[in-house]
This record gives structure tokens, sequence and C-alpha cells, in this order.
């Protein structure tokens, strides 16, 4: 609400930041970095406003301040609305005789308690109700015998016409509950739903009650009560009865009734006064305490739910001693106090002092000037948490700003880390402050791997903590941080490596050690194995060992641990080394079965050369069981470069051909290259592997020509016949078979498609049979075996010795054929004679037929008379105007025939008579012929009965777009 401040105080304040008196701390690694807030951590503000005389008493609650002054009005102030006030002469509603002791103003600050003592013996104490909305003081009848001096509220009341039931504590040590409401038929006194006495601290004796507060447990029927005297303070925990949600607190004292005192807490005091203040946390439970005495402040954490000790309800409870006066003996005791979070409030007469909960220190101090007064008192509005302080000329307000800020030094100099940790609001100066005086003390303590883990945290110099481990040599934990140090590294690859590399040869030399000493079988030596193999897996690690794995190779080297070399090569997939160094051994063996475990095409490609030289049957057979995982083509270097013995040409062929057989490979190479171990080495799978290939030359995956030349120049013919046969080099093929046999010569002739050239084939096997053999039987079963070659093509190839009676029987047989082939034609003739007699008798019928048109026919698409214009008469009695069917033609026209039909009606409508008129090529007018065409397009054939409605005998009668217009007309 600064809105109501139009002014600073221009008073001296001294702000104290007492240096903590503590061991210095190693340097967190941030540089020029401020790590104190230099705001003031207290500071007061002036109302602006000054009262019509000296104020004595104040109360603020929800932003509702109430000030009584010693001219008996009282000042009422809405702070949310600073310019509305209101006085009340409170001094005509009470006994001329009263004196004002105190005032109480609940949380909701909506109901006003005032207290009255007697000034003489005559008087008696009197108890004044005041709510906001009224501006009329009614006494509390019952209250006349009680002087009371404490009002514990309900903080619980949401009403604003009734307080909810309420404690009241008088000077004679007793404890009242009531409930006071505003709404009442009295008009002179204020309404008590009920007035009763339900406890005596005093027990006879005059012990001024000082404080009361009553809070509930976690909305429970459990209540807890805090009463306090001048010397002691006093703890009731019960249950309470619950009516309407209202607790009735008697019960909660009936057990204390009967039982000896036991659960209170006594400092002895001079004083005739004490304090009692509670701090609620953001859900406005109670969280601390703290009670004003003469010797200190005493001041504990609350905890309702703890079960460990059903006599009290505070923890880690300390007496806070008062802050030496300097230049004054007086006043060493305040005269009031507000509890903060982390501090309390102390107020003198001419000043207030603010004092560490934590450490005790003083951390302000402000004196107040003499033209405002004495200080009266310091309040803090229990909800809003506002501070406000009263002299007897002014009321100031105090603005905190972050007491927060220390708690997280003190917390570490007390070496309470995890709560250090928590109040650095993130920080990461201070959270390295803290991190680095943690590892130091758990370093000073020997816990060296829990320190090592905290100073990976911090960002201490990497080559002082290193050292600091060295120098104890406690290697173990000199791993943990550079572990550590490794896992928060992202980019920095330099100091990766180095870590990488340190902590290897650490490992490698722990294990070398214990080897050495013949613990090699020992848990430790497990154990640290077993470390250094999780390290090894790490991604960090694994990354880091693909740019620096030839140094680990020979760091591990030196130690002479092989194990350990070979599983990194697993570890980083570096198989090429332990496959080249088999290798080198001899260990042929090893290298195959590493290979066949890995799978790694790139690692075959690269070793298959020296396996399969040295070991040709393994290779293969490993080859084979890798199937389709490996490239056959990358492999044929490997086979090029072996030996040409029977032993290595047997394997290889056997692996290129169950590539082929089982994964129909169809590289042309590995076809080529298969085909020539063939030509070389096994002429029989020569024949097979072509037939298999087939005779489309567009199928075959080797070389024709290619395989063409190795054939001829090894001389296989037949060979060469199927292969020329493939180019399609008939008489070649033809001529090279009949140098092998006559069966392969004629299987030759009869592959071509074309007659003519099996024709051609089989006459020149025809002429080699009669020109080399004479053979006429033969000669005779070729006429057989090819019916395209005749005795009339043969005859030539004779002799002329040779007599006609040897081919009397096949020339008899080409005459019958001959006959039979005339008589057919004969045949077909007079069939074609009886068709076109047939064709002139319906020509001749169609000319004499003629229909009879009615004048009552009409047009079968418009309805109208058929005769009022040119029309359409169609054999199958359908009948239309010319025009309707012209209009019912053309949507279903093609595009071309319809621009036709078009072009042929504008030349109709455009040229003249004369034009029209003039006789074509063809004997007609062209009038005629432009018509003629347009009938051939319109009328080819009926709508109706044509092949156009067979087309379209799937519409719908209704078109989509018609649909909506007949359903409405249909309705």
């Amino acid at each position: 609400m600064t809105s109501i401040f139009d002014q600073y105080e221009q008073a001296s304040q001294v702000s104290l930041r007492p240096v903590p008196v503590s061991e210095q701390m190693t340097s967190s690694g941030y540089i020029n970095m401020q790590l104190e807030d230099n705001t003031p951590m207290f500071s007061k503000q002036k109302m602006n406003f000054n009262p019509s005389d000296l104020i004595t008493h104040v109360a603020v609650s929800s932003d509702y301040l109430v000030l009584a002054m010693a001219n008996g009005k009282l000042f009422r102030l809405d702070l949310k609305m600073p310019d509305q006030h209101e006085e009340i002469h409170y001094a005509k509603f009470v006994q001329p005789n009263s004196k004002l002791t105190a005032i109480f103003l609940d949380p909701l600050g909506y109901h006003l308690l005032m207290t009255f003592a007697a000034r003489n013996k005559e008087g008696s104490p009197e108890l004044v109700y005041l709510h906001r909305k009224s501006s009329k003081l009614k006494p509390v009848t019952k209250s006349k015998n009680y002087e009371v001096t404490e009002v514990g509220w309900n903080y619980e009341n949401q009403s604003l016409s009734t307080t909810g039931p309420i404690l009241l504590g008088t000077s004679q040590g007793h404890i009242l509950e009531t409930e006071l409401e505003t709404e009442s038929d009295k008009m002179f006194t204020a309404s008590q739903q009920y007035w009763r006495q339900i406890f005596d601290i005093g027990k006879g004796a005059n012990t001024p009650i000082t404080g009361i507060q009553f809070h509930r447990v976690n909305k429970s029927s459990k209540f807890f009560i805090f009463v306090t005297t001048p010397t002691r303070l006093y703890q009731f925990i019960g249950h309470a009865m619950m009516a309407d949600d209202k607790p009735s607190l008697q019960s909660i004292f009936h057990p204390y009734l009967t039982t000896p005192e036991t659960g209170f807490q006594e400092i002895p005091s001079t004083l005739k006064y004490s304090k009692l203040q509670f701090y609620f946390d953001k859900t406005n439970s109670p969280k601390t305490f703290a009670w004003l005495t003469e010797p200190g402040i005493f001041y504990g954490q609350l905890d309702p739910t703890s079960q460990q000790n059903s006599n009290s309800l505070f923890t880690q409870s300390e007496l806070i001693n008062y802050p030496a006066e300097k230049d004054s003996v007086e006043d060493s005791t305040p005269l009031s106090f507000v509890l903060t979070e982390f501090h309390v409030l102390l107020m003198f007469s001419d000043r207030v002092k603010a004092v560490s909960l934590l450490n005790q220190e003083l951390v302000y101090e402000e004196k107040y000037s003499e033209v405002h007064g004495k200080l009266k008192n310091i309040v803090q509005d229990p909800l809003r948490r506002t501070i406000w302080a009263v002299t007897d000329k002014a009321v100031f307000r105090y603005k905190v700003k972050r007491e927060e800020r220390n708690v997280w030094r003190i917390y570490s100099d007390k070496e309470q880390f995890d709560l250090a940790k928590l109040y650095c609001q993130n920080n990461p100066a201070f959270i390295d402050i803290i991190n680095v005086k943690q590892a130091e003390l758990l370093f000073s303590k020997g816990n060296y791997d829990m320190s090592a883990e905290i100073y990976a945290e911090t960002q201490s110099s990497f080559e002082t903590v290193c050292l600091k481990f060295l120098e104890v040599d406690k290697v173990n934990a000199l791993k943990v941080y550079l572990g550590k140090r490794l896992d928060a590294l992202e980019d920095d690859k330099t100091l990766i490596s180095m870590i990488v590399i340190w902590m290897t040869e650490l490992y490698l030399s722990q294990l070398g050690s214990l080897r050495r000493k013949g613990k090699s079988d020992s848990l430790e030596y497990y154990q640290i194995q077993s470390d250094f193999e999780i390290f090894l897996l790490q991604p960090t690690v694994a990354k880091c060992m693909q740019h620096i794995k030839s140094v680990i190779y020979d760091l591990m080297s030196s130690h002479g641990d092989k194990d350990n070399l070979i599983k990194l090569t697993v570890i980083n997939e570096d198989y090429e080394n332990v496959i080249a160094q088999n290798i080198y051994k001899k260990s042929y063996i090893e290298a195959l079965k590493m290979l066949q475990a890995k799978k790694k095409p790139e690692l075959f490609y690269q070793f298959a050369p020296s396996l399969m030289e040295k070991m040709p049957s393994q290779t293969a057979t490993a080859l084979i069981a890798q199937g389709t995982l490996l490239n056959p083509t990358k492999l044929l270097p490997a086979f090029l470069s072996c030996e040409n013995d029977e032993a290595h040409i047997s394997e290889i062929i056997r692996y290129l051909e169950f590539m082929l057989q089982h994964f129909n490979v169809k590289d042309r190479a590995i076809h080529n290259y298969l085909l020539t171990l063939y030509v070389e080495y096994d002429q029989s799978a020569l024949m097979k592997y072509l037939d298999r290939q087939g005779q489309e030359i567009v199928l075959v995956n080797y070389d024709v020509h290619y395989a063409l030349r190795l054939c001829r120049e090894k001389g296989l013919s037949e060979a060469c016949v199927k292969l020329s046969a493939l180019l399609g080099l008939w008489e070649s093929a033809a001529e090279l078979a009949l140098e092998v046999n006559l069966t392969l010569a004629k299987s030759v002739a009869n592959m071509p498609d074309d007659e003519s050239l099996r024709r051609r084939l089989w006459l020149g096997i025809a002429e080699h049979v009669i020109t080399k053999n004479q053979d006429i039987k033969e000669a005779m079963s070729l006429l057989e075996e090819c019916p395209l070659i005749k005795i009339e093509d043969i005859l030539p190839f004779f002799s002329d010795v040779v007599t006609i009676d040897h081919f009397r029987e096949p020339i008899c047989q080409s005459l019958e054929e001959y006959n039979k082939q005339i008589e057919e034609i004969k045949a077909e003739m007079e069939e074609a004679t009886s068709s076109a007699e047939c064709v002139r008798n319906e020509i001749q019928s169609f000319r004499n037929r003629s229909v009879l048109v009615s004048v009552s026919d009409a047009c079968c698409l418009c309805d109208i008379a058929l005769l009022l214009r040119p029309f359409y008469l169609f054999p199958c009695a359908h009948r239309f105007h010319s025009d309707c069917l012209l209009a019912e033609m053309q949507p279903i026209l093609a595009p071309a025939r319809r621009n036709k039909l078009k072009d042929l009606q504008r030349q109709l409508n455009l040229l003249s008579s004369i034009e029209l008129n003039t006789v074509t090529s063809s004997g007609l007018p062209l009038r005629e012929v432009l018509k003629n065409e347009v009938d051939d397009i319109v009328a080819s054939e009926c709508v109706f009965c044509g092949e156009h409605m067979i087309a379209c005998i799937d519409k719908p009668f209704i078109a989509d777009e018609d649909w909506d217009r007949v359903m409405k007309e249909w309705e």
C-alpha cells in the first residue's frame, strides 16, 4: 500500500552485515561475480498523517489500522482506501474513571476489543466490543469482574458478524471462553453466545496472562493452545467438542484440571510483561513461535503432528540473547517484538533492532528521532504480514526485502549444507561455495569418496583437486572425481580425452598391481575389473575411444593386459586389428571365427583374399553361410588372387553356384566369371549352365559375345552352336552344328519362328545330307520331319544319274496334296457366289418395302403430329421430327462427329441457293450431298433401339441434378 506514503523518514539507518567467523573457503571458480546483495534488508516508511493527539495503542489486521489516542478517540483507517479514515470518541462510552489498557483486533479486521482498568478502587475493569461497520462501542456485560489482558482469536473464523469461539486471558490468570456477535436486539451491550471460565493458571494468585494462541491441527478436532505469563509458557493439547464446525475449547482443559502442572516452560523474570508471537507459513499454518522474556527470546519450531512427545509441541528450541547496548544501559529488555521467518525485530523505547534467528547476530539497528516521541509498539498484520511501528506521534511501516539472502551462508557455516542449498535460490555461485565447503569438510574427515563426488560439482581448479587426492594416495577417490567430471563434460574433447586416458591408466595400474601380487582371483580384482568394464561402456568414453584408441591400445599393451585389450576392441567394434593379428600369427581358424561371429561385410571383403588363399574350403563354407550379407561382386578380387589349382577353383565355383541357385544373383560380372571358370575347367557344367540360362537373349545374365569368343578360343563347338543361335546367327549355328552331328543341326533349324528362315535352314541340312552322302532314304526322312520343304525343293540337289523311280512315292504324295488344295479353293468360290446372291435379293426387297404413315402418328420425342415437320422413320417403327432427333443426338455424338455435324449445318445455312444447287462429281446437287451426310450422322441408327441405348442401360431415369426438383414435384 505504498500509495499512502508521500515521503521517507530522513533518519539515520544502520545496516549491519557482520562477517561470518568461519574458515576461509576455497575459491568457487566464479570470477567478477557480486555475491552480496546491497539492498537494505529492513527499511521503514512514515505514514502520511498526523494524529490529533499522542498515540497510546495500535492494532492492525487485514490492512485495517486502529489507533487509540490520549484524547479518548479511536482512529480507524482502511489501508486500501487511505483517503477515508474515521475517528470515534470512545471515552464517552466507558466509565469516567476507566483507563484503556489494550486493544485487540481479530485477523479479519472486523472485531475490536478494548480493555479498560479502574483508576481507583471504586471502579471496575471493563471489556468493550466495537464492530468495523459500527461506530458505537458495546460493553460486554459479563466481563465486569475480569480485567482482560490478552485475547486468543479464532484464526479459522470467516464470519464478519461473529468472532467465533475465542479465549480471553485476565490479570488474575483466568482463561475464559466466549463468542461475541454484532447482530443483537440489545442496543447498548454486546451479545454473548456464552461466557464461561474454563481454566485458572494462577491457582488463586494474581498471575497475569500475557499471551494466548490456539490453533487447529490439520482440520481435525485436535487443538493446541499456548498461554504465557511473565515467567511461564504453557502448552495445552487435546480434542475439542465440535458443533456446527465450531470448537468448544473447554474440553481441552479438562485433563489438566486434575493433573499436576507439567506442560510448561519456565524462565525466571522480574518483568511484569512478556510477549508471544507465531510465524505462519504460506498455508497459514503456524511454523515457529517466539516468547519475549527478560533473559531473551525463547524461540522454537512447531510440529503439532509430531507424536514423539505428547507434552510438547515445539522442537529445536533455544534462547536468543538480546544484543548488547553500546551507548545505554537502560531498556536492555525489548518492550515488544515481531517474528519473521528468519529474524526477530526487537522494539526498545528509542530504536528497533533485527536479530538473526539462525546465528543470533545483529543485522539491523535503527534509532528513532525524538521528534516522533518514544516507540509505543511494533505489530504485524497476521494475514498480510506487514510490520508497523508506532511512536507517540507517528506510524511507520517496515519493508522486508529478501531477508533470506544470507541464510544459505549461515547454514553453510553450521555445516547444514542441504538447508544452505535450499535457500541459495539456485544461485550457481552460492551453490559452488557451499559445495566447496562441504567437500573440504568431508576431505578433512577422511570421507574421500564422498568428498570427490562433491568436488566434481564445483568450479574448483581441476589440477588442485587432483593433487589433493594424489597427495594422500587415494586413487579410488581420484577415480570418483575424474568419473564425475567426465559425466559433466560435453564438448571439451581435449579434457575428455585426458580424463579417459588417465582413468584407464589408473585402472590398468591397479589391475596390474594385483596380478603381480597373485590376487587376480580376489574379490577386489573382480570388482576393479567390473568397474573398468562399466567405465569402458559409458557412451562418452566409447565415443572418445574412436579418437584415442591407438593410445589406449598402447597403454594396455605396455601393461600386458591382453584380455582387456580384446574386450576393448570388441567394445569399440575394432575387429580389424584382432583379425589382422590372428592372420599374422597364422591363426586362420580364429580369424575366420571372428569374421563369422561379427558378420561385418567390410571385414570379409578385406580379409577374404588371405583366408581364401590359405583355407579355401573353410572360407567358402563361411562365405556361403553369410548368404545375402555379402555381395559376391566385391569378393571377385579375393577369388582372382587365388592360385589357379583345382582346390581353389572348385571352392570358388561351389560358392558362385550356391549364390546363383539360392539367391538368383544376376550380376553380369559374376556370371561372366563363373562362365570363364566353366570354359577353363568344367565343359559339362558349361552346357548345363547355358541350358539353364535359356534361349532368350534379353533374359540371360552373361555377356553372350564374350562367352562365344571364349568358346571359340577353346574349340567348344557345341557351346558355340548354342551361343550363335542365341545371337541369331542361324546359318552359322546350323553350319557349325552339322560339323558336330545331324541331330544338333535339326534342333537348330527348328528354333527360328520365321518359316522362311526355318525352310532355308532345312534346305541347307538337306543339301548337306544329299551332296555328302547321296542317301535317298535319309533325304526322304527330311521331308517327313519338315513339312516346309517339298520333293521339288530337294530334287536339284541330286545328281543326274539318279532315276525317278526312287522318288515315285514322294511325287505322288505331292500331287495329291495339290489336288486337295484345288478342291478347297473351288468350294470357297461357290460359297462366295451363294452369299453374293443372297445380298442382292435382300437389297431388292428393301427397295420395294414401304411404311404407311397415319395423320395421327406423333413424334416419339415431342408427342406432336409427325406430318407437321420433316421427319425420320426407322424400320423399327420409331419416328422422330428431324429437329427433335438432331437435338437428341448431338449430346451423345463423339466430339469429331459432333464437329462434323455442326460444319455441315453451317454450310447448309450460309451457302447461297446457287452454290447449293451446284452439281458435284457424284452427279447430285451439293444440297443433297450435304443432307445425305447429315442423315448418315443423325439417322445412322434409332436413338431408342441402337447401340447408344444399350450403352446407357445403367443410366438412371432421373439425373442427379434433377432429383430434388422431381421429388418436390411428386410431393
